[in-house]
């Protein structure tokens, strides 16, 4: 499994992460974007990663 973060310090909060994967990522109620505890995903992390742009999610 995959080990996915969110710098909360670059996350401007536009959502692109949640269209992505909403099964991997929700917006918390200070707009910014976190990673739910979630056991597994269909979506691709890598994508969802690469379209964030301020580049604040991390998959290893």
């Amino acid at each position: 499994m995959a080990k996915v973060t969110v710098d909360k310090s670059l996350c401007t909060g536009c959502g692109l992460c949640v269209d992505t994967c909403p099964d991997v990522f929700e917006m918390g109620d200070d707009s910014v974007a976190r990673v739910k505890d979630f056991k597994s995903t269909s979506c691709d992390l890598k994508d969802a990663a690469e379209s964030c742009p301020v580049e604040a999610i991390s998959v290893k």
